[in-house]
């Protein structure tokens, strides 16, 4: 054998390790090279992705495990900058875990493509950090992601999921940088962004970021608990309208922790689109320096800014809210409710205590102990 081939036959075993477990199905697999990720996806079920550099303008393609895989991130993973908006990780199959060794990091280096515009603008940017098409009985659990450059998670057509102790830290894009016209660099930098989903749980995870903490765009039976969430635009439904599923039933938000955001409990749909929201509770939540609105319901929103004029289109019914107390700014109102003629209905509060802003305003009145 040529000493160039034995070489290479040396690099492909360093990339790759593999070893049976105690079960002859299971195999596991050490990877330390982007290059060896299809191989190892392909063969193994017990991946250990270590040190992962992605190189600009590839995708970690976990998107086609094997049914029943473990993924685990140890070290530090990178990505190099590209201008294009792919997402930056994919995950799909049925019955994954997906994990970290303590100590992991998952780098998204989006200060290579903050400009303070986010996804509304300026230079291309990925899609979403990582998308998530998982089914069966999927884990997502004990990640540390930092500096991701716009949405982070896209949760859609998952069912049976499981995420949980995630930590989202983008408190990097909160300074302006050369690009950002003296705004907060990074922009739209959505938490967990949930779409099409049925019977998922989100739970015990914290974000720091500049935009939703978690938004549920459609889907039925998702639980949101446990969640602190830090310079966001709070705990979101919506927006509603003007996508391909516009319907969002059974969602309850509990047990969390808003500080130092836009809005602590928000409904937003689209204005002049149509939709169908039922089934929403957010229950134990406490807010605290909201700037904007402590709970707010609109149906005039744009992408651009409200109209200030609602529409119709989208029905909101059987919505509860219990127990959500804190404090906003002067500047905020505490409580805020724009709904369309006729299109708003069966609303309950109780237990309702945010203080310190002004100007409250409601064009619907829900039914128990609440005054706007």
């Amino acid at each position: 054998m040529r000493f160039s081939a034995i070489v290479a036959l040396l690099a492909s075993v360093s990339l790759v390790s593999c070893a049976p477990t105690t079960t002859a199905a299971t195999t596991a697999c050490t990877v330390t090279a982007y290059s060896a990720l299809a191989s190892a996806t392909a063969s193994c079920t017990d991946l250990t992705l270590e040190n992962i550099a992605v190189p600009g303008g590839q995708t970690l393609d976990l998107s086609k495990l094997k049914t029943g895989s473990t993924v685990r991130f140890a070290g530090t993973t990178t990505f190099g900058y590209y201008d294009w908006n792919s997402d930056l990780i994919d995950v799909g199959g049925t019955n994954i875990t997906v994990t970290a060794e303590a100590g992991a990091i998952i780098d998204g280096n989006g200060q290579s493509w903050w400009d303070g515009q986010g996804s509304n603008g300026g230079i291309a940017k990925p899609d979403h950090f990582i998308g998530v098409k998982l089914l069966g009985s999927s884990v997502i659990q004990d990640l540390y992601i930092q500096n991701y450059p716009v949405h982070c998670f896209s949760i859609s057509n998952s069912a049976g999921l499981i995420l949980e102790n995630i930590t989202l830290n983008n408190t990097a894009g909160n300074a302006p940088n050369n690009r950002s016209d003296g705004l907060p660099a990074a922009h739209n930098t959505d938490g967990f962004d949930i779409s099409g989903c049925n019977n998922t749980i989100l739970r015990d995870s914290s974000v720091f970021n500049q935009d939703d903490c978690v938004a549920v765009t459609s889907g039925n039976g998702i639980t949101v608990s446990g969640m602190y969430c830090d310079g966001s635009h709070g705990l979101s439904i919506g927006s509603i309208g003007g996508k391909s599923n516009n319907n969002v039933t059974n969602v309850l938000f509990e047990n969390s922790v808003i500080v130092n955001s836009q809005n602590g409990a928000r409904i937003k749909t689209n204005y002049n689109t149509t939709g169908y929201v039922a089934g929403i509770t957010y229950q134990n939540i406490s807010v605290s320096n909201i700037s904007d609105y402590g709970i707010d319901i609109q149906q005039d929103y744009l992408n651009g800014g409200p109209t200030g004029t609602p529409s119709n289109g989208v029905i909101i019914t059987n919505v509860t809210m219990t127990d959500i107390h804190g404090t906003a700014e002067s500047s905020a109102k505490d409580y805020y409710i724009l709904c369309g003629s006729g299109s708003c209905s069966d609303f309950t509060f109780n237990d309702i205590n945010i203080t310190g802003g002004t100007n409250d305003s409601c064009n619907f009145e829900p039914k128990g102990s609440f005054t706007c």
